[in-house]
């Protein structure tokens, strides 16, 4: 039970689980993004099998994005580290 005029516990695991939940979708859309991007880049025209230039274009295309997430991610981490905005 939540003390006088403290925050309830319940509301505030509430809000993290909201929060989590709307850090998930955000994921979600940006790679749905991502595939889309990837996609018109390396397909040409879409038949049952990949050949293997597609393939390697989609997988390069994939390790770029990872790469750039994980570079943006550590510039906001020292940022934060900095105490800067």
């Amino acid at each position: 039970m939540a003390e006088p005029g403290g925050p309830d516990p319940a509301v505030s695991e509430l809000q993290r689980l909201v929060a989590a939940e709307q850090q998930r979708a955000q994921f979600t859309a940006q790679v749905h993004n991502f595939m889309d991007v990837c996609w018109d880049k390396c397909v040409d025209k879409p038949g049952s099998k990949l050949d293997s230039r597609t393939e390697g274009c989609l997988a390069s295309c994939v390790e770029r994005f990872i790469d750039t997430t994980l570079s943006i991610t550590n510039r906001f981490a020292q940022i934060v580290q900095k105490g800067g905005h």
